[in-house]
Order: C-alpha cells, then sequence, then structure tokens
C-alpha cells in the first residue's frame, strides 16, 4: 500500500485543480481526480478532510467560491477565484528594485542566499532597467555566513540560558572553554559576535563567532539571566575592538563611490605611488578595522576605486582581481567586454602596484 500523502502536498494538489478548472468541481471530482483525496476511509472521512482543507486554503487568503449549478440548488462545486486570486502587475522604479537588490545582498549566509538571488531575478524581469543596481553599488552590507554556532546562541540569547564552547584567542591562538551568558548577536565589520558576560572573568566580553571550535551547548536552565539595566552590547563590542583601525589612501573616480567618500576622513596624503595614466581621480583616506571586509568592498567598486596605499591592502585587492579574471576562461578575449574593475590581461589595480 501506497504511502498517505502528506496534508501539505493534498493542499497543494487542491489548488492546483481548483485553479485549472473549467469552471468548478464538484466534491465527487475532488475525491475522485486530486491526489490525496483518495486516501479517506469512508464518504464522513473525506467531507471532514476536504472542510478542513476549504477552511486552511481560505486562512490562507485563496479565495475558494462556492458555485451552485443553475440547474438546482443541490449541484454544488468549487473554484478558485481567478480575479482576486491573481498576483497584480509589478512595475517597480530603478529605486525601488535597488532597495530590493541591496536587501538581498545584505545576507550571504547559504540557506537564504539562494533564494534572494532567484527572487531578485524575476523581479529584474519586470524592473526599470539594469541602472537600478547602480543606485545602490558599492552601499550594500554584507553579512558572512555564521556558522553552526549562530543557532544554538540566536536560542540562548532568546531563552536567556548561559552556553559553553571552545573558543580560539585572536592574539595567542589559545583554546579555551568558554561559559557566556549572551546578552546579543551582532555584525561588525564583516564577522558576527556574541556579547554577554563572561563568568570566568565576571566581565562583559565579546566573542567572534568564527573563531568558535566545535559546539556551543547550553548550560544550565532558560531564563537563567537577565541582560543589566544599562549595558548598550554594542558599546561593549565597539570598545573591545577600538584602535585596531587603518587608514586607505584611494584614489576614486569623480562622483563615484559614494559610500567611501562619506567616510573619508581629512589629513595630508602623503602617497609614494604616482598616478601616471590614471588622471582625474579624487585622492581620499578612509579608515577601516577589517581589512577583510574592506577588500571586499573595494572591489565590489570595480576600476572605479584603486587602492594606493597600505601595501597589504593593494595586493589583497590585487589577488582578488586575479582570481575573479581566473575564473572566465574568455576574461579579454576579442569582442567580449571586461567585467568591470578588469582590463583585458591586466586588473587596474595591479598596473598601479606594479607602478608602485
Amino acid at each position: 500500500m501506497a504511502d498517505p500523502i502528506p496534508p501539505a502536498e493534498r493542499l497543494l494538489n487542491l489548488v492546483i485543480a481548483l485553479v485549472n478548472t473549467g469552471s468548478r468541481m464538484s466534491k465527487e471530482q475532488v475525491r475522485s481526480t486530486v491526489a490525496g483525496y483518495g486516501d479517506a476511509a469512508s464518504d464522513d472521512a473525506f467531507e471532514r478532510m476536504f472542510e478542513r482543507d476549504k477552511d486552511a486554503l481560505r486562512d490562507l487568503g485563496i479565495p475558494i467560491l462556492t458555485v451552485t449549478g443553475r440547474g438546482h440548488g443541490d449541484d454544488i462545486g468549487y473554484r478558485i477565484d481567478q480575479d482576486a486570486y491573481a498576483m497584480p502587475q509589478v512595475d517597480l522604479t530603478a529605486a525601488e528594485l535597488g532597495a530590493l537588490s541591496l536587501a538581498a545582498q545584505f545576507w550571504q549566509d547559504r540557506s537564504l542566499r539562494t533564494d534572494a538571488t532567484r527572487a531578485l531575478t524575476k523581479l529584474r524581469a519586470v524592473g526599470s532597467g539594469p541602472e537600478a543596481g547602480d543606485l545602490v553599488a558599492g552601499l550594500a552590507p554584507r553579512v558572512p555566513a555564521a556558522g553552526a554556532a549562530l543557532g544554538p546562541l540566536l536560542d540562548a540569547v532568546h531563552a536567556h540560558q548561559a552556553v559553553t564552547f571552545s573558543y580560539r584567542a585572536a592574539s595567542t591562538g589559545e583554546v579555551r572553554t568558554r561559559v557566556l551568558e549572551p546578552w546579543r548577536l551582532l555584525v561588525r565589520e564583516g564577522g558576527w559576535y556574541v556579547v554577554g558576560l563572561d563568568r570566568d572573568r565576571e566581565a562583559a566580553r565579546s566573542f567572534r563567532l568564527s573563531r568558535i571550535e566545535g559546539p556551543v551547548r547550553g548550560v544550565g536552565p532558560a531564563a537563567a539571566f537577565v541582560v543589566p539595566a544599562g549595558i548598550d552590547p554594542a558599546a561593549v563590542l565597539d570598545s573591545r575592538r577600538a584602535g585596531t583601525s587603518a587608514v586607505a589612501v584611494l584614489a576614486v573616480r569623480p562622483e563615484r563611490a559614494s559610500a567611501l567618500r562619506s567616510r573619508a576622513v581629512t589629513g595630508a596624503i602623503r602617497s609614494s605611488q604616482i598616478l601616471g595614466d590614471l588622471p582625474d581621480r579624487d585622492l581620499i583616506r578612509v579608515p577601516y578595522t577589517s581589512i577583510t571586509a574592506f577588500v571586499d568592498e573595494v572591489v565590489g567598486y570595480g576600476d572605479a576605486v584603486v587602492v594606493l596605499e597600505p601595501r597589504e591592502l593593494r595586493e589583497r585587492v590585487v589577488a582578488r582581481l586575479r582570481a575573479a579574471a581566473a575564473l572566465d576562461p574568455l576574461m579579454g578575449a576579442p569582442g567580449l567586454p571586461a567585467p568591470p574593475g578588469v582590463t583585458p590581461g591586466r586588473p587596474d589595480q595591479e598596473e598601479v602596484s606594479r607602478r608602485g
């Protein structure tokens, strides 16, 4: 005997049948043709199943109509109101599509990235053109995958339950067991952090999730602590990370990279680089704390932004562009345009690095 069809699949089958029916479907037709209703053991069981499913679909906003035959009132059938069920025409402006693009780029975790990309591709088909993406170029905050520690820590933050985990220190590489009362999860410069009370140190501490090794386990009961009044977890994290910033010297095309320009700081620029064939560029100084996150941001601007200093940052950007060029065997082939930021055969950033 075949396994019974799950209720969710049966509901979907009913929707498909009622959407595609020519005029209406009687109960007898539903029972005999829609997969899942043949599992009913009796007429009464089918009636109960069908009534529950109709109510469930209506609760979901699917407009199921009851249609009475012209001959007499006992001839009853069902269909879905196509006009009420159909989605209206999507008409997105470039700015609206740009905002959706920004939201889709925010989450880089594998669990949501595929669905977000698919949805955005469909919306772009009805948008106002490719220029929509240019409106938010360089503005998208990127949140990388947090790893297996994220789920248990989210649960612990919500339940106010202490946790324990093995943590590798950034400065020494030493791995130690930590016991933490987690207050909040935060994102800073391309990384996830958990902030809370370190029970061993009896002080507020922050831990980067990428340095957690092994599983995160709950300790003790839920509702075991409260976040102290007046404590700002974001301030705790920022204070622990203070003093680690650097400043990049960038050559930027006019009227480009607004997000970088908004963070630029004043001060003398003493660059040893010679711009050469990069005329009409604006030199700006932009502070950053995470070199990995800053490389991601700069590479996203393509040839609109060239790193002059510091050397390590420039070399990482060049390496990223070389890797991107190597991914496409057609890069620089005659008749094919090179991607932004990469000239055929050699990235713009690499040319500056060679002359430096």
